[in-house]
Parts: structure tokens; sequence; C-alpha cells
């Protein structure tokens, strides 16, 4: 019996050895803790294997002490083990500190014992022919075991309110621990009265310290994870059925009875049910297949996986099959693909799809001939103006559908931006009287509001190794600026003049801020005399003399800058030469002004009061005498902010011009507001009427009008004596033109001035 219990002792201090060894090492959070407690289970099962085989009264009292001992830190290790297993929020501090005393003082006590002999004492038996040392409990005996007891208490409510608080299907991992701490607990008591020399209960203490290690390192329950992976399959919204290994359906989630109509009590009957809502299914595992069904409104698209299950040997021993409903996120891809592609308003293509499905269609077949072709609706600004955004919105729906009537088979069309459309067609196919009728003779109607876009179409033929789409419906557009103005032609095409054009445009362009800097681009200034003939000023007007193209025309370079906004730059050129020349005629004590033009585009990119201030300031001359002059174009737009800058000019002293006037058609309409001080008149507008009675006396009236509001009148492109004579007698105050002189350097004037002297 000695013998017996020595070896199963043994056995269980080896085996919770390991298990503290394994538990110190494992990754989890409660390792140390486990490993902690394991080893303080070995010291009592070590005390008592040295009473079993003790045969010495001192022996088995060293044994008694370690079992003794062994029990508090038994104790107290399981009550931390407790509070982290069971994951106590709450700090329990005081009973922590309360565990720690008590198990404190119990050993010190014990550890007393030799000296004041209270706690117990060890008796000679004599069992099966054996010595043995049995143990006589004092006092201080019976206050250990109401100490260990009490903790075990404690460990208990623990163990007792998480098994109560936490779901049923967590319950096991606790009720484990919590049985055998109690069979080790009732062995215990039962070793304590019976008074038997071995205490057997050691090898619950050993089962227990295994149970713990296994329990909470170790153990997943597969009761907890079947019932989990249920609960979630059960509950997901994509159909889920599992077959056998040999296909027959033994389950199916709650979406797949609905979807498939399946009969719980009948799994065998969802192979017929599947095969008929998804007919030619691969009859092979692992695989992934879409799948659609219907149109319209009953269009459905799903996404269907088949995959294996299989064993630790890669041995199959069942499949699964997902069926998911993919229908709305496949109608809102869709969607997005068709926004991405497609311009919301009129259903076109948009921009940037337009041009790379015209790229894919010459590539597709380069051999074909091609034209490329803007459309342009003119002036549709009045029409948003006028009839309001809706019935634009409406205008441009109707023009749309107007291309997809006259874009044949083979061509492609889009919408490029706001009233731009624009379209592909092969060259075989393309009709000119087609294209016309059907771009340009309909007429919008909406309700009672009816009206007849004016559309014109710019075309290019793409030539072989053109890639460039966007360059090519700039060469179409550029075709439509061509006839822009003019109400008779609709249809024009891109040639090598306008392609010379481009060229002399970009080249005039890269080489303006060189012409500034060098003064090849200067003023030419063309005398203004009063009705005496006298020089009183002067017009300063740009001028270029190209080192290589010689003298450029104002035609060749001024509609250039016009067009890309570097007029500005020559603007301020010329102002500062005028501004320049102003304070060297001060300084020689000659009051005489110079007439600069300001661009419409100059308001665009400058502060154009700011700047001319900030000129005459720093070049210290009267403003008076650097007159600005505009044409009525300036005010077509914006007309709030541009009277408001003519007024800040007039506030700094400046006299204002407005040039060509009674050549437009809304010159009375502004002159009311504007506040000029002089009116330019054209002599262009008398040579080219063929009434000459009429015009003359329309010029006449502009004069006396000039007179009436208190302006000064000045007349240019005067030619002749007999037209110089003729409009001093009507009373104009200045005059310019050929018959005093053409525009002419700054020498040639000055030296005009001297012989005019």
């Amino acid at each position: 019996m000695r013998l017996t219990m020595a070896i199963v002792f043994a056995i269980m201090i080896v085996a919770l050895i390991i298990c503290a060894i394994m538990a110190s090492r494992s990754k989890k959070a409660i390792g140390l803790v486990v490993a902690f407690a394991v080893t303080c289970i070995i010291f009592p099962i070590v005390g008592n294997l040295i009473i079993t085989v003790s045969t010495s009264e001192k022996l088995s009292t060293i044994g008694y002490y370690i079992y003794f001992i062994g029990m508090d830190m038994i104790m107290y290790s399981m009550f931390y083990f407790a509070l982290r297993y069971c994951r106590v929020k709450k700090s329990y501090k005081f009973l922590r500190i309360l565990v720690v005393t008590l198990s404190l003082i119990d050993v010190v006590q014990l550890l007393l014992n030799p000296l004041l002999h209270h706690a117990f004492a060890t008796e000679r038996i004599v069992v099966y022919g054996a010595d043995y040392y049995r143990l006589i409990p004092y006092f201080g005996q019976t206050f250990h075991r109401v100490v260990c007891y009490g903790i075990l208490a404690m460990i208990f409510v623990i163990f007792l309110i998480r098994r109560a608080t936490t779901p049923r299907i967590y319950a096991e991992r606790y009720s484990s621990i919590l049985i055998c701490m109690l069979i080790a607990a009732i062995a215990e008591t039962y070793f304590i009265f019976s008074k038997t020399p071995i205490d057997i209960s050691m090898i619950a203490f050993g089962i227990f310290g295994l149970t713990l290690y296994y329990f909470a390192i170790h153990y997943r329950s597969l009761r907890l994870l079947d019932r989990m992976l249920s609960d979630l399959v059960s509950e997901m919204t994509q159909s889920i059925m599992f077959f056998d290994s040999h296909g027959g359906c033994i389950w199916a989630n709650d979406a797949a009875v609905a979807q498939m109509g399946i009969d719980r009590r009948n799994f065998e009957l969802a192979d017929a049910k599947i095969e008929e809502m998804f007919p030619n299914l691969p009859t092979i595992n692992d695989w992934t297949q879409e799948y659609t069904k219907g149109e319209g409104e009953d269009f459905r698209y799903y996404i269907l996986k088949k995959q294996a299950v299989r064993d630790a040997r890669g041995r199959v021993t069942g499949s699964f099959l997902g069926i998911e409903d993919k229908t709305s996120e496949y109608q809102e891809l869709a969607q997005q693909r068709y926004l991405a592609r497609h311009d919301s308003l009129t259903g076109l293509y948009n921009r940037d799809y337009l041009y790379k499905r015209i790229l894919e269609r010459i590539d597709e077949h380069p051999q074909e001939g091609y034209y490329i072709g803007f459309l342009n609706v003119k002036n549709f600004k009045m029409v948003n103006d006028v009839f309001g955004n809706a019935f634009g919105d409406y205008t441009l729906k109707c023009i749309a559908d107007k291309l997809r009537e006259f874009v044949p088979e083979g061509g492609i069309y889009g919408r490029i931006t706001g009233d731009l459309f624009g379209f592909l067609v092969p060259i075989s196919h393309f009709n000119q009287e087609r294209l016309v009728k059907n771009m340009t003779a309909f007429v919008v109607e909406e309700g009672d509001v009816s009206y007849s876009p004016f559309v014109q179409i710019g075309i290019y033929e793409i030539a072989r190794g053109d890639r460039d789409v966007a360059v090519m419906f700039d060469r179409a557009h550029m075709a439509l600026t061509s006839i822009k103005d003019d109400y008779t032609e609709r249809v024009a095409y891109y040639d090598d003049h306008m392609r010379s054009q481009v060229l002399w445009e970009q080249m005039l362009s890269a080489q303006v801020e060189k012409a500034i800097e060098e003064k090849q681009i200067r003023p030419y200034y063309q005398p203004i005399v009063d009705a005496k003939g006298k020089v009183v000023g002067a017009e300063a007007l740009a001028r270029w003399r190209h080192p290589e193209k010689g003298f450029l025309n104002p035609s060749d370079f001024i509609p250039v800058f016009e067009k890309n906004g570097m007029i500005a730059d020559v603007d301020r050129s010329i102002w500062r030469s005028a501004c320049e020349k102003l304070a060297s005629w001060k300084k020689e004590g000659r009051d005489m002004f110079l007439s600069v033009n300001i661009s419409p585009k100059d308001f665009y990119f400058m502060d154009v009061a700011e700047e001319l201030v900030e000129l005459t300031k720093e070049y210290e001359i009267d403003p008076k005498n650097l007159r600005v002059e505009i044409t009525e174009t300036v005010m077509m737009s914006d007309i709030k902010n541009r009277l408001g800058i003519l007024r800040r000019l007039k506030k700094a002293g400046f006299i204002v011009e407005m040039d060509d006037f009674g050549s437009g058609f809304s010159s009375l309409n502004l002159l009311k507001d504007m506040p000029v001080d002089v009116l330019k008149i054209d002599m262009v507008f008398l040579r080219e009427s063929a009434e000459r009675d009429r015009a003359r006396t329309i010029v006449h009236n502009i004069i006396k009008l000039s007179h009436d509001l208190r302006m000064t009148s000045l007349t240019e492109g005067v030619e002749t004596e007999e037209q110089f004579k003729a409009l001093a007698d009507m009373g104009c105050h200045l005059f310019q033109g050929f018959y005093f002189a053409k525009p002419m350097t700054d020498e040639e004037f000055e030296e005009f001035c001297r012989k005019e002297k």
C-alpha cells in the first residue's frame, strides 16, 4: 500500500511539473497564473509523499509542514486564478488583502509550532505491520483548516457567480473546474475525519491540477463551437447548404430554406430544388460561378460557391454550397458604371468615355476613314437667360435625340460639355445634306414655348497616325470657329490654312514675352489734332517689328493675343511706354496727351484702374494726360463691375474715351450710364454707308449730342481735307487719320511735331 501510493504521488508530481512548465511557456495571458497555481498544488503532494514513505517521526513532521504550508499556497494561488479565469472586472482589493493576510498568518503560526507546540503533533501507529506517524491536531491546526476552507468558500462563490451569469454554452469551462475542485475538497474533508495515515485526497488534488491546466490552456468546447457555428450560419443572409460525402443535403440554414423552398423534415429533396433553380451546375467540388435569371424587374444576379470539406488526412468528408443574391450590388455597380460613362442630362457618352470609345473604334478598324464632328449651339446662353434653365436642359436633350437619329451605325457620339457635342462618323456613311437637315431644321417645343436652335458643326478628317482625340476635336472646333459669326454657314471643314493659322498663333504666343522685352512690340503714335490742325496729342498703338517676319500688321497678332489673354501683357507694355513718353514731355514743358487702348480681356487678368493709377504715380504724370480708350464690347459683360472701374478711373483724374461710337448696337443705351468724356467717331461708318446724306446727318447729330452732354467729340479715319472741313463745320473738336499722319515711331512722331511747329 505504501509503495503503491508513493508511486502514484510521484507520477502526479511529475505530471504537474510538466504542466506547470508548459503553462509558463504558453502565449495565453493566463499562462503564468496557471503555472503558479499548478506549481502550488505540487507542494501538498510532495509533503504527503514524504509522510507516506517516512519511517521516522522527524521526517514525517517535515512532510506535514510542507503539506500544510502547501495548502495555504494552493488557496492563495487558486483565489488569484479564480479572479483572472472568471474575468472578475471589479478589483476585489479588500478580499485579496484579506486572503494574503490570512495565508501569511497561518504560515507563520505553523512555523512557530516547534516552539509553541500549538498546531499539531504526531503519534506512531502500526498499520498492516508498518510504522506510520498520524497527525494529532491542536488549536493551530483548527485555525489552519478554517483559513483554508474560508478561502475555498470565496473561490467557490466566484466560480458559482460566473457560472450563473454566463450563457449556458460557456458554462462547461467553469463547471468542470468547479466540480473537480469540489471533489478534491470532499476528499480532503473525508481524510480529515477518517484519520487514515495516508491522504488519498492528494490524488484528487493532482487530478484537479491537471484539469485546471487543460481547461485554462488547451480546452475548446466542441459543443460550444458547434452551437456557435450553427447559430452563426443560421443567421446569415447568404444561403448555406451542407452535403455529405455522397452529395446528399444534410442541413440548410434559414436563408436557404426560404430561398429554395426546402422542407426541414426532408433535406434529401434539396438537390432537386437546386437543379430546378440553377440548372447545369458543375458536379465537382471547389468552384465559383456567376448566375443570372430573369429580365427587367425579375432580373436576379447570384454568386454560387461550392467547396469541399476535408479531414486532417485530406479526405473529402462533405461539402457546402453558398448562394449569395448580389442583385442590388450588381445593379448599383452597373448604375455607377453607366454614370461614369454617360452624361447625366442627355444619356449620351460623356467626354472622357467618348474619347475612349473613339480611340477604340479607330484601333478596331484602322483602315476605315473617319470624320470627327464638333457641334455647337450658337448663343445657347440666351436660351437659358430668356426661357430658363429647365427649357435649356430640355433643348439639350432634344439635340441629343437628333444626334441619335443622325449618327449612322458605326458612329459614336456624346456630350463634351455644356452645349458642345461631338461625334465620330465613318466617311463612307457620312451624308452632309442629311446632317444639316437633322441638326439644323428642327424646333424645340415645350408647352407654349418654342425655339429653333441654331446649330453649327466643325468637321475634321482623321489623318493616319492620329492618336490624340482631344487634338482632333480641337481641330474640328477650329473649323467651327471659322464660321462662328456667319449665320449662312452651318458646316465647316478643317483645312491646311487653319493648321497654318494655329502654328502661326503658337509661334507668336511663344515669342511675345521676348518681343516685349526687346522692344520688338512698342507703341506707334498717330497724331490727334484740333480744329485748327494743331497736334494736341496722339494715340499709342501697339506695333510689332518682327526680326524675321518684318513689320506685322496689327490684325496678324492683336486678335491672337485677344483670344489667348496675352493682350494684357502687351497692353501693360504700351501703357508703360506711354507713361515714359508723357514723363519726358513733362520735363520739356510740353502739355500733350496720349490715348491708350484697354482690351476687354484686360479686366480678367488685372485690376485695370489700380494698374493705371500706379503707373501715373510711378512716372509722376497728370492722369488727365493718359487717356483711356474703350470700346462698347468692354461693357458687353459684367456691366456693373466695369462701370465701377471706369468711375474709379474718372475719380483718379483720367479722361475716358469711347471708341467707335455709333458703329455698335447698344452705344446709346450704355451712354446714359457710362462716365465717358470723349466720343470717338469712326469715319468708316460714313464711308461704307450707301446713304451718304443720312449717314452725314447721323454723324452731325452724334457731334451735337456730345456737345449737349458736355463731351468732347473726336473723329478718326479722316482721310481728306474735305472730310476734315465738313466735320469741323459740324463742330467736331478733335481729329485723327491718314490725312494728318499715319501711326509712326517715337522718333518719327517727334520729328513730325517739330515740323508742325
